[in-house]
């Protein structure tokens, strides 16, 4: 199922659980190796940049403190964002959900006359299924990141967060560019090649008509500063600067945790996110907006603030700590299992460690409960990530709450044993009877000291593992029979 089928949820339902999707991925060894590969090279780049710093740890503790200080009072830092926005000639639009944000957006093109988009920064519009809601409406949009382009072109589904098309391999794009340029727009060359340089050169000429003739972008966006109204992006190849300056009017759709209390604060991401994510010490673009423009920029201004499950999401004392993500993808370039199973077997948009936390959060873990499983607890994921997510400890806490989803569905014959184990425990009456009862049943079932095939829904027991048989005679009887005065 794409994932556009679904507007309405961060995850692709029809998707197999991470288990089955999991064992299908490790069965292909060119994922495999284009992840390897991949997540291995930035990972070398992350280690070496951040070594340069010496603060480095404690830009990682600052960062993490405002982020918690922040999430604490995140209602007063929205209704700053939205009076600074407002002051400075913007419009802000509160969205609940994924349905309210896509109306909302869709109706704001269509105010424009407009029947296209040029699109940057797109996880939270994915999240929302907001191509799909727009395609319904008739209007197409855009991707412009050149990996999202890939996926969009390939009527795929992101792998990364950073790095959407990362299961591809240069051959594989060249083929996508050749066959779904042309019903897109500027068709590929017809002796294109897979060298790195040729694809980004038919990418660049593919997407320049675009954007020469766009009237209007939509765009996600990395931070939004509370005290002075500026939304921040951050981007590596250009496409970014050209949505945001280019077209008339600028619809921007932030998830509501990404707001910060003031631009001071960027100094401390600025440093951390192109370190985590890309490696570089810098992004070769950093674009910033404090509303409309008449002179250099768009001359309308929406700021479109989305809920879908945060403020569910807040609420858990434990699981709040996620909504700190700056998105740099730092813990799936670490963690073996993405490693080895990719981005699609997690199902959800947000892939990796902090997909398999964040998505039960915001969808309920009744509809992702095998997310929090994906996961071996190494621990690597909380060393790389800059804001310090302890999502070891999150991943735990939700495992809890599945189990306990799955204690108020239909009694498991496994729940049914530990009430009966429970009770049999619980008194000292009830426990005679049942090892009398196993004494009685052991010399029954047993041979060589062992137990057979146990009857029923045990047999899943003993068909994995030998099972000692009971003794013939109890400690109590032992007891009883050799300190029992005569």
């Amino acid at each position: 199922m794409s994932g556009t089928d679904n507007p309405d949820n961060v995850v692709w339902l029809g998707s197999p659980s991470f288990p089955t999707a999991a064992k299908e991925a490790v069965a292909d060894s060119r994922l495999r190796a284009n992840l390897r590969k991949a997540t291995g090279t930035i990972r070398d780049k992350r280690l070496a940049v951040s070594a340069e710093l010496d603060d480095w740890e404690e830009l990682r503790t600052a960062a993490a403190a405002i982020k918690r200080a922040t999430l604490r009072h995140l209602d007063e830092h929205l209704l700053r964002l939205e009076a600074s926005v407002t002051a400075s000639g913007g419009t802000v639009h509160w969205a609940a959900d994924a349905a309210e944000a896509n109306r909302i957006v869709t109706e704001l093109i269509r105010a424009t006359g407009e029947s296209e988009v040029v699109k940057v920064k797109s996880m939270a519009t994915q999240e929302i299924g907001l191509n799909d809601a727009l395609a319904k409406a008739g209007i197409r949009a855009y991707e412009t990141d050149l990996a999202e382009l890939i996926v969009q072109l390939g009527d795929d589904r992101p792998s990364h967060i950073l790095v959407p098309a990362i299961h591809k391999g240069r051959a594989e794009i060249r083929e996508i560019f050749q066959d779904a340029m042309g019903r897109w727009g500027h068709p590929a060359p017809d002796d294109l090649t897979d060298e790195p340089d040729d694809l980004a050169e038919a990418a660049r000429l593919h997407l320049r008509e675009r954007f020469l003739r766009a009237k209007v972008a939509v765009s996600g966006a990395n931070f939004a500063t509370a005290d002075t109204g500026t939304v921040v992006v951050v981007e590596s190849e250009g496409n970014g600067r050209m949505c945001l300056t280019l077209p008339e009017t600028l619809i921007t759709v932030m998830g509501i945790e990404k707001v910060l209390p003031s631009f001071a604060d960027l100094e401390v991401f600025l440093q951390l996110l192109p370190r985590s994510s890309t490696g570089e010490r810098m992004n070769p673009y950093t674009s910033t907006w404090t509303g409309p423009t008449d002179d250099d920029g768009p001359r309308a201004f929406h700021l479109v603030l989305l809920d879908n499950g945060r403020t569910a999401t807040l609420k858990d004392t434990v699981g709040r700590q996620t909504l700190g993500c700056i998105r740099c993808s730092a813990c799936l370039n670490v963690c073996p299992v993405y490693e080895r199973t990719g981005g699609h077997a997690y199902g959800s948009v947000y892939p990796g460690p902090i997909g398999a936390v964040l998505t039960p959060q915001l969808v309920g873990v009744e509809q992702a409960a095998t997310l929090p499983y994906a996961s071996t607890l190494c621990g690597a994921c909380y060393d790389a990530c800059p804001v310090k997510i302890d999502i070891p400890e999150v991943l735990v806490h939700l495992r809890a709450q599945a189990v306990d989803a799955k204690r108020r569905g239909p009694v498991r014959p496994e729940a049914l044993v530990m009430k009966a184990a429970a009770a049999a425990l619980s008194s000292p009456r009830r426990l005679g009877m049942a090892q009398r009862a196993a004494a009685l049943g052991g010399r029954l079932l047993a041979r060589s000291g062992t137990l057979r095939r146990l009857p029923g829904p045990l047999a899943r027991w003993s068909d994995t593992r030998d099972t000692p048989a009971p003794p013939h005679e109890t400690f109590r009887a032992w007891w009883r029979r050799e300190r029992t005065p005569r």
